[in-house]
Order: structure tokens, then sequence, then C-alpha cells
């Protein structure tokens, strides 16, 4: 089985030798520069130039020498051997010999994700580790591995958020062909493979589309990162979205991966009577009638309007989207802190849960105080639980602390294992951190490599303790000190998973609870979440006790939890215990009582 992309940009092998392409709409000359040799291109209208090259083929080196100074990578590179500033290697993608034919995706509703960072999952940090640890994942209960993005990024370590080249997967993690054996490994054991991408912005280093292609991006749109990508330019938007679109595409096909996870969609900034976000769904799924491909956001806008459904149940434009509403209510609950965005949660913890967890999103356009109490959200009741991924962690909220502690570092071990069980037997989308099955004891620390580029390696250090300074445990220069040092390799290093704790206790004990509640998920969850849904509700008896249901035609599913100093006893509860916190009891009668800090999740069948 072989598989590759034809897109109108790049470097593409045809019968009669290469096709190069790049659009360069603002250079005033533009030449090929390939082994050694220069060929010039003439412009072909609209900033187009294109060459085919006879008797060149895959492994040659390529890049562009723009208005006879600068030579720059192909922004389409397929692969970078030399990091982004180097030239560019011609690919040829149908040489892969796949083996996973037969392999037919799996159902949204079945997916339990696995988010890891290829350079700090394993103690290599490569793709072929990454294989080696897939079995293992799969006897978990895993059905998806999610990987933070691999777009080409300046150095030889980062988070992936700093890519400047789309197409080029990061040589530090191994070669293309590397990345499809990893894919084609997960197929083979029934395991998905997702792939964040980033469509809002460029990294700070290696980023070359300035020189040649100016009106690729645009002062109407401001971003966190400067001047916005030019979506809705009259001249260039049709070609602008076109990159990003192909890329999807790219990853779809030539890389069979089953489905993307799009980075911070809310800095889209698009006027166009059809927004990027909704012409990037309707491509992808006229591209791929007949196979299931899952598209998930993250949105801080909270827009149910991109993950509605249509008659059939079936998603209109994307399956799910981060659910960051969930995480903050369970976060305020296991650990107490209230500063930054978890102060628009902190006035009504557990209720915000309950209604995330019933109805996807706490906030469906009530003022947000964190936004100045603006409204923030749409109504999102009517959507499924599978419109919604939920997680207790993620490479954020574990990354972007100061000293990159993950929960186990901060809440109870048995709160914590309450977490779990709401988390893994709820009928959304539930998403791991890499390690959390066992609660790993390495922390994840933010880190990037800009060497030699030491200015902008120092402004990333000064930044990052600029950032933390208004936190009382960082707030004066020496304690300011103790953040790790983004730049250093060792923080790097100290991130990396220890695969070898999960033999051992405490970690063994956490990895076997983990393992036992995604086999009760899949056994007693997941044939409800396939029956047509009817809607979610949800109660607060006390402030600090909630209790939701899900209806599907099926039967429903009801969690009970209880985050106080008291018991509460919510009776005999109709249908059948299919798991409980050890300390909750239950009489003869079928009465329960629960303890602060338990649970209890009942399924009823009709």
């Amino acid at each position: 089985m072989r598989r590759a992309h034809s897109m109108p940009f790049g470097a593409e092998i045809g019968p009669e030798g290469v096709r190069f392409a790049l659009w360069a709409p603002t250079a005033t000359s533009v030449a090929l520069v390939l082994d050694g040799r220069e060929h010039p291109l003439e412009d072909q209208g609209e900033g187009w130039r294109r060459l085919t090259v006879p008797g060149v083929g895959a492994g040659a080196r390529y890049g562009y020498k723009i208005d006879g100074d600068l030579v720059v990578p192909d922004p389409a590179s397929r692969f970078q051997p030399e990091d982004v500033s180097g030239l560019s290697q011609v690919i040829d993608p149908s040489a892969f010999a796949w083996t996973d034919r037969a392999w037919a995706g799996r159902p949204f509703e079945e997916t339990v994700i696995y988010e890891c960072h290829v350079g700090t999952a394993t103690s290599e940090g490569t793709y072929a580790a990454l294989a080696d640890k897939l079995e293992a994942l799969r006897d978990l209960g895993v059905t998806a591995i999610e990987l933070l993005p691999l777009a080409d990024f300046k150095g030889s370590r980062n988070w992936g958020y700093d890519g400047v080249l789309p197409y080029a997967p990061d040589s530090a993690y191994g070669t293309p062909d590397d990345l499809r054996r990893l894919v084609d490994r997960a197929h083979s054991l029934g395991l998905m493979v997702f792939l964040d991408v980033v469509y809002n912005h460029f990294g700070p280093a290696g980023n070359y589309l300035h020189a040649y292609a100016k009106s690729f991006f645009t002062e109407r749109h401001q971003t966190p990162w400067g001047a916005g990508i030019n979506f809705d330019g009259k001249t260039s938007g049709e070609v602008v979205r076109d990159y990003f679109v192909h890329n999807a595409l790219y990853w779809l096909e030539e890389f069979h991966v089953d489905g993307l996870r799009f980075d911070a969609v809310h800095a889209i900034l698009d006027d166009s009577e059809k927004h990027f976000l909704g012409e990037l769904a309707e491509r992808i799924r006229a591209a791929f009638p007949d196979r299931p491909v899952h598209l998930m956001l993250e949105n801080e806008a909270n827009q149910a309007s991109w993950l509605e459904r249509d008659g059939a149940g079936q998603p209109r434009f994307h399956s799910a989207q981060w659910a960051d509403d969930t995480h903050h209510g369970w976060h305020i609950l296991l650990t107490g802190e209230d500063s930054g965005y978890y102060e628009s949660f902190s006035d009504r913890p557990a209720a915000h849960l309950a209604r995330s967890l019933a109805e996807g999103f706490a906030y469906q356009g009530e003022p947000f105080k964190t936004l100045d109490n603006h409204p923030r959200g749409e109504p999102s009741g009517h959507l499924p639980p599978s419109a919604f991924v939920t997680f207790l962690q993620n490479h954020d909220q574990v990354g972007n602390r100061a000293l990159g502690e993950r929960l186990s570092h901060l809440a109870d071990a048995d709160k914590l294992a309450l977490a779990r069980a709401g988390l893994l037997l709820s009928p959304q989308i539930p998403m791991l951190w890499m390690g959390e099955e066992w609660s790993a004891s390495t922390p994840f620390l933010f880190f990037v490599d800009f060497a030699p580029d030491e200015e902008l390696n120092k402004a990333v250090r000064d930044g990052r303790r600029r950032e933390f300074k208004s936190f009382a445990a960082f707030a004066d220069e020496e304690k300011a000190k103790t953040i790790p040092d983004p730049t250093a390799e060792d923080t790097f290093r100290r991130s990396k998973l220890d695969w070898a704790e999960r033999e051992r206790s405490p970690h063994r004990e956490v990895l076997a609870d983990t393992t036992a509640l995604l086999a009760l998920r899949q056994r007693e969850v997941v044939p409800l979440t396939k029956t047509a849904w009817q809607g979610g509700a949800f109660a607060l008896p006390r402030p600090d006790v909630i209790d939701v249901t899900w209806r599907y035609a099926g039967g429903t599913l009801r969690f009970v939890g209880v985050f106080g100093g008291e018991s509460y006893e919510p009776g005999s509860l109709p249908g059948r215990v299919i798991w409980r916190s050890p300390a909750v009891s239950q009489d003869e009668d079928g009465s329960l009582v629960l303890p602060a800090w338990s649970g209890v999740f009942v399924k009823e069948v009709f």
C-alpha cells in the first residue's frame, strides 16, 4: 500500500522529474538551488514560480535563493535533515510500503486519548522508541495516541508550538519513514493516531515567509504572536487557506493519521463570509467521505456552533473541543488553587464541574470574570458528550506551571482517585497526559532550543521568570531563580518519563487502577454511548455535592460525587452500581452512604 498527497506547492516527484513550486509574490527574483546548482525561476503569474527538473529523485537537497542573496528552505518541505535553516530534502512518500490496508479507523465514542510529546515520552525521544511503547498503551486501555506538534522547529528540543515548516516532521525524532512506521504499528494494534497542528502562528525563529511572501501576513489582525496570518486577504487569502488545508489533508492522507487537533483556533482571525475553520472541516470531510476522521479544537471562545451534529448525529464540522471548563472545576476542587483563569470557577467549583460534565461548557454566554465580565461561550447542552474531550491534566496545564508539577504532586492521592474515576467513566472523551496513568514522578517543564541565537534564548529565559513574578512563590529575585531555565538541556532531560517506575509502588497501584477503570469504561460505558443521545442533567443537592445524569436510548449513566466534609445519602438509586469509592457503603435495601471525597457511578439499562 502506497500513499502520497498531491499539492500545488513544494517538491513533487513525477514521471518527468521533480516539480518545484513556490509562491513568492513579494520577491524580485527567485532561483532554485538544487544540489549546488542554480536554476532561475520566472514569475508565472500571481506570484507563482514553478520548474520541473528531470533526472532528480528522492534525497536531492534544494532551497530557494531570494533576490540574489538569501537561501531559504521550501515552506512546504517534507523534511529538513539540517534543521529549519538548512536545505530541504526531496522525499518520495510513495516509497514506503504500508501494511495497514485493512485499517478502517474507530468510532469516536470508543476514543481514549493518550497525549504525548515524542521527545520526552521515552528516554530516547524518537518515533521508534515510542512505537515500542504502543503495546503497553493498548494493554492499558488507550485507543488513540495524540502527538504534540511535529512541524519542524528551530533547534533540537521544543514542545512543538514554535514550528515554522508545517509539512516537515522534525528530524530530532527521526525520519518521515520512522513516523510512518509509528502510525503503521499503532494501527496494527488497533490504536488511532491523532496529531496536534498549529495554524494560528509560526514560531519566532526560522520562518522566512516574510522574505518573499509578505502578504502571507496582515496587520489588520493582531495575535499574541504579532501580525495575523492572512486568511481573509483579497489577493492572498486563497493561497494561504490552501496552504493550511493541504497541510491537514497531507497528514491525514500521506501519514494516514486518524485525526487532528487544531491549536488555539480562537487566534485564527478571519472576517471572510466563510470562516477558515468551516472551510477546513468541509474540505477534509469531502476528501474522506468513507473514512472516520476526527477533528478536535482548542477554542477558548467555547463556540458550540463548530461542534453541531447533522440529522444522523454526525459532526457537521468538527468532532469535539477540549473541555477546559471541566478541567478547571476538577483542578480547583483538588488543589484549592484559585488564581488566574481559575478565578472564574472558584466561586462555585462543584457547580461549574457539574454543568460542564452534563452539558459540555460551564460558561454558555454568561459574563466571564477573567475576560472583564464579557460573555463567554455558547449554549452546548444539546450536544452529545462525545463533542467534548475531558482531562485532569495536559501539556499546558502541567508544563505552564513554573515547576512543571503534575497533579499527583499537588493533590491528595485519595481525592485524585475519585477524579480519575470521574474522568474515565464519564461518557465524554477522556484524555490522559503521558505518565498520568501511573502518577509519574517526573515534571513536564517548558523547554526550547534557539541556539546559537543567544539573544532569543535570553528573551525566553527572562520572559519565563517575568511571567511568574506576580506569584507569591516567585516574587523576589532569588525565588525567581528557582524556575528552571527553559533553554537548558537539563530542563528537557528532567521532563523525560521514567517507564521503570511503573513497576514500583505507589505508581504500580495507580497504573492498576487506571487499567481497571478503562476496562470498566469499555465494558459498561461505551455500549451506552453508541446509542442515541437524549440529553444530560445535573443537580446540586448541596454546594459540595454533584449529581449528574447522562441519558441515552439504551439507558442512563449517573455520577454522584461528594467533595465536602460531611456524608451524603442519596438513598437507593435506580439501576446497578458499576463503580464506587472504597469508602462508600451500601445497605441491603440498596441505600448508599457517601462520605467526604467519594463517589458512585450507577448504570440503568432500558
